[in-house]
């Protein structure tokens, strides 16, 4: 089936193995890893680029496989996680700078399009946090305060 906004087909592309192994080689505890990841947090980096940093910097291949917690995981238990799932605030970013183009360009078409997808999309996604308990059952998107969720 194709995807809903492209019509792109399929999702081939590499994955991770479905066991993940524990690398020997890497220097780092578990203890230490938490504590790298929280020190990288508080320098206002997302979830994924501090993986990203972990991996480049520190040769940790997989904070999951090391410490059995995931990133944000790790980050709710020392307080300081992103008030916002990190592809909610991304979408919104997303939003506020084509509303920005859009200001500057008002006879754009596709770009007004693009608008619409990209609510429905940030909807979409409200939705399903709300099912999953990541946002509160009152938070409403609205394009007006934008701004001040992403900050």
């Amino acid at each position: 089936m194709a995807r809903m906004y492209s019509r792109a087909r399929g999702k081939a592309g590499s994955h991770k193995p479905s066991e993940p192994m524990k690398p020997v080689w890497v220097p780092y505890k578990p203890k230490e890893i938490e504590q790298l990841v929280v020190k990288l947090s508080k320098t206002e980096l997302t979830p994924s680029q501090i993986g990203l940093a972990l991996r480049d910097t520190y040769g940790v291949p997989s904070v999951k496989a090391l410490t059995e917690k995931k990133i944000i995981q790790i980050l709710k238990e020392n307080k300081s996680a992103p008030a916002l799932p990190e592809s909610m605030s991304s979408l919104i970013k997303r939003h506020i700078k084509l509303m920005k183009h859009l200001e500057e360009n008002k006879h754009d078409e596709t770009g007004k399009r693009g608008e619409l997808i990209i609510q429905s999309k940030i909807n979409k996604l409200a939705k399903y946090y709300k099912r999953k308990g990541l946002l509160a059952d009152n938070w409403h998107y609205d394009k007006a305060k934008a701004k001040l969720l992403v900050g």
